[in-house]
């Protein structure tokens, strides 16, 4: 199978919106994206034995020597675009895909070469392209694919549909493309000749040789162009004619496909941000060694033992001191109570247990170690097992190592933390699993059980083996403080914050439910009734006729399936027409989106009235926590609407009110801290409101001169370079030229040459070591800051300048946590956390204990570390979660 790569990269890049496909660092997508797509389902559905990928070099091919018109009138290449193509051709190479691209011919050139080297040697040729060039090529083993739907549909070009198509064989398409003409390649056809009268003077001549030598007998003014034009067609015949013996480093045979190097592959796919898991899946599902068993190393079976009743106290009382792994099978809903299965790991043996079939001194003894400090514990996502044995009544304390924390914090880009992708990583192993798909367990055959006691204590084996080899890598890249000084403890904290979880209104939940719900309908007919006829709304298609076709607006950017209609899109329409559509549709999908997160958050009502969200330590790679089932860092903080629901999160039963506290401008505050820059530094002191003190050195005008205008483009800009924002990045966030951007920056530099030169510090010295870190030593590795290629490298940098900043602030407030959860504890107050959103902490108040709690909280946040521009904490509190803003 032989692709164009440039061809259907170009295609995908028009078929998928670019400003839907991007990293957070603005690294343009959808072209890379469109494309693995189309590989990943073409390789599934073809499933080619050998594969290579052709790319143009440039537009100065033997063509443009020959003809230097050719392709002329084409654009210039989107430079979105252009920055994508090398990222695809890294892709390739760790899939291990060969690709050519040779200076003066183009791809097809030297596709052509190789079908034809491959058609003689005997193979069947695919080749998937979206240039009907191609169609030359065809024969009865030479297949051409072509994209008829962006590059998701593909249609067989075998000779008869060529043949189908244009009433003409392979051979003679070439003669037929050159009466014809092609626009896009600037090769121009005969005046008033069109594809019908050129297939049709092909067939009656027999050939485009035999045309031209009887052109005298065309009559007409047909015949007349085509004599007038007889030297410029001849000259579209050499040029539409594909070079069948390109020199290559590589012949069909070498072509062989072989299996992905998967940990690069993982990757790009990170730098990507490429998340998606049906994504990935079928990309990987492609690889030619995805078949193969992984290899299991030896001595993967353990000695172990089911242990019955009245067993489990003696087998632990028999290994005192001795660390052990621990593994469970948790089928059940929390408050469901039971734990499915336990298996225990020493290093020598290990044992299974089912809790349900202990006595009461097994248990009396499991519960003791669990709990027990002094017997040492290691366990893969101690978050979760903590809920977990709690919920049963257990607590858990000893725990040395959190396998899935750890791999975090050695490889924090990476896609997957799952046991078992650790396992076959690092171990060699493959570990089977102890339930099946439908979460069950093993059990009913005969050997059912004896089969998922042995899987689950292999899992426990796996984790204990895999503590071992991480304990070695911690301190390797600084990170065994972080570990066990603030992701354990933070681990433990977060599983009481979700067993806690936080009261919930439903009743005020519902209303907005139906609120949200009737908005959009009546959004719907205000629509409707701005036009003058029904359309769906949902509908892209529909409503570019609406917008450009009945209504005459200004079109918006191009793309292959009409006109962008994004949010940004409508945004701009409604600022440049007085039409109401616009803002109308804005207002639909926002209250669309309102509706879709309250009724989230209504089904997620738990039967304790409460919403109990999960927090996970190990999905950004900077360090933040993020919030699931429900994801509460979507819920709007600045809007009415977003104001309206938090309400409907409310103190519980014998709690006095909820009190929120967060930290004030803290990753500003940070960059203050690692720049040292004096005149930053001093605008955080000095008391007074920073966006105001830095406009006024940015713009030389007086405090009080500041305009809503300055202050906006100050804090875009000053926020921005926190998270590593180019000038091209702010132009678009503050709607201005580049140009303007640039120099903003420039004069922000020239008053805070500190904050300058430290961003050009951390990226340079992040090239030598590889890495960046935080304050507190948090690493994320950028090997991409040396790459040749120009795109990832940039992508690398300007993660570079965001990462210690961000995950400094992250830092800080995990250590805030800790530092107010320990607090009080030791103050034996009956007040606790509940959340963590952004950097917002929010603590549930019991009764008599407000003051105390408040003033617990401004001393332990302002504490967490002692920054240049000291940390400032801002508390509020009230009956529900928006009463307690600040």
């Amino acid at each position: 199978m032989l692709l164009d790569g440039h061809s259907l990269a170009y295609r995908a890049f028009y078929a998928l919106p670019v400003e839907n496909f991007s990293t957070v660092t603005g690294q343009p997508t959808n072209a890379i994206y469109g494309f693995t797509s189309m590989l990943s389902n073409t390789l599934r559905d073809e499933r080619p034995t050998h594969l290579a990928v052709a790319f143009d070099v440039s537009r100065k091919t033997w063509r443009f020597d020959e003809y230097p018109e050719y392709k002329a009138t084409r654009s210039k290449t989107p430079d979105e675009f252009r920055s994508q193509v090398e990222l695809i051709g890294e892709l390739l190479d760790a899939m291990r895909v060969s690709r050519f691209a040779v200076d003066g011919f183009e791809a097809d050139d030297v596709i052509a070469t190789l079908a034809g080297q491959a058609e003689a040697l005997g193979y069947e040729v695919l080749i998937v392209t979206g240039d009907r060039d191609a169609f030359q090529l065809v024969s009865d083993h030479v297949t051409v694919l072509y994209p008829t739907k962006g590059v998701s549909e593909l249609t067989r070009f075998t000779p008869e549909k060529v043949v189908e198509k244009y009433g003409l064989t392979p051979a003679q398409y070439p003669d037929f493309a050159a009466l014809r003409g092609d626009p896009s390649d600037n090769l121009p056809g005969i005046p008033g000749v069109g594809e019908k009268t050129a297939a049709k003077w092909i067939t009656q001549f027999g050939s485009f040789a035999e045309l031209c030598a009887r052109a005298d007998e065309v009559k007409g003014k047909a015949g007349d162009n085509l004599r007038a034009h007889l030297d410029a067609v001849k000259l579209n015949r050499r040029l539409t004619e594909m070079v069948r013996d390109v020199p290559l480093p590589a012949a069909p045979p070498d072509l062989e496909r072989g299996p992905y190097d998967r940990e690069s592959v993982s990757g790009v796919l990170d730098v990507l941000e490429f998340r998606n898991p049906n994504f990935r899946e079928r990309l990987f599902a492609a690889d030619p060694g995805a078949a193969a068993e992984p290899e299991i190393a030896e001595g993967v079976a353990v000695d172990g033992a089911v242990l019955g009743t009245g067993e489990v106290a003696g087998w632990l009382e028999a290994r005192p001191g001795v660390a052990l792994g621990l593994a469970t099978v948790d089928t059940w809903e929390l408050g469901s109570g039971g734990v499915t299965a336990v298996a225990l790991a020493s290093g020598e043996d290990a044992a299974w247990f089912d809790p349900a079939g202990m006595d009461e001194a097994d248990e009396r003894a499991f519960a003791s170690w669990l709990a027990d400090p002094a017997r040492p514990k290691v366990l893969h996502n101690v978050k979760n097992a903590g809920r977990v044995f709690a919920e049963h009544g257990w607590s858990l304390a000893g725990v040395e190592m959190d396998t899935a924390l750890a791999a975090y914090l050695i490889k924090p880009g990476r896609r997957s933390f799952a046991l078992d992708v650790l396992s076959v990583e690092y171990l060699g192993r493959e570990l089977a699993p102890a339930r099946e798909a439908s979460g069950q367990l093993a059990f009913g055959e005969e050997d059912g059980e004896a089969a998922a006691a042995e899987a689950l204590m292999v899992q426990a084996r796996a984790v204990l083996d895999l503590a071992e080899v991480f304990a070695a890598r911690l301190p390797e890249v600084g990170a065994e403080h972080l570990l066990r000084e603030v992701e354990l403890p933070v681990s433990a904290l977060l599983a009481r914050m979700e067993r806690a979880g936080i009261a919930a209104d439903r009743a005020h939940l519902e209303g907005l439910e139906k609120q949200f719900a009737a908005a959009v309908q009546h959004a719907v007919g205000e629509a409707h009734a701005s036009v003058g006829h029904e359309f769906n709304l949902g509908s892209p298609k529909q409503l570019q006729e609406v917008l450009f076709g009945e209504l005459g607006l200004p079109r918006t950017k191009k793309t292959k399936t009409g006109y962008t209609t994004d949010a940004d899109a409508l945004a701009w329409l409604a600022a440049q027409t007085d039409h109401e559509l616009p803002v109308i549709m804005l207002r639909h999908r926002e209250q669309a989106r309102l509706r879709v997160t309250v009724e989230g958050l209504v089904k997620s009502v738990a039967p304790d009235g409460r919403i109990h969200t999960t927090f996970s330590q190990i999905v950004a790679a900077t360090g933040r926590l993020s919030s699931t089932d429900p994801n509460l860092q979507n819920v709007p903080v600045r809007t009415d609407e977003g104001r309206a629901i938090r309400r409907g999160f409310v103190v519980g039963e014998g709690y006095e009110c909820l009190l929120t506290a967060d930290y004030s401008q803290i990753e500003l505050r940070v960059m203050a801290h690692v720049s040292r820059d004096e005149g930053l530094i001093a605008a955080f002191t000095s008391g007074e409101d920073l966006h105001d003190t830095v406009g006024s050195q940015v713009f030389s005008v007086p405090r009080e001169r500041v305009d809503a205008e300055m202050r906006r483009k100050i804090k875009a800009m000053s926020y921005g370079l926190a998270y590593g924002l180019s000038a091209f990045g702010l132009s678009q966030q503050l709607g201005i030229e580049a140009a303007e951007a640039r120099a903003l920056m420039e004069t922000y530099f020239e008053r805070f040459g500190g904050v300058r030169d430290y961003l050009h510090r951390v990226v340079e010295e992040a090239r030598v070591t590889g890495y960046t870190e935080t304050l507190l030593g948090r690493r994320r590795y950028l090997p991409d800051l040396n790459s040749d290629n120009r795109q990832r490298r940039e992508m690398a940098e300007r993660m570079a300048l965001n990462a210690p900043i961000q995950g400094s602030a992250a830092d800080i407030v995990k250590i805030a946590m800790l530092r107010v959860d320990e607090a009080l504890t030791r103050e034996g107050l009956a007040s606790r956390l509940l959340l963590q959103v952004h950097d917002e902490i929010v603590v549930e108040v019991a009764p008599g204990e407000r003051e105390t709690v408040e003033e617990l909280v401004r001393r332990e946040m302002a504490g967490a570390y002692p920054l240049l521009a000291p940390l400032d904490v801002s508390v509020g509190h009230g009956k529900d979660w928006e009463s307690a803003a600040h």
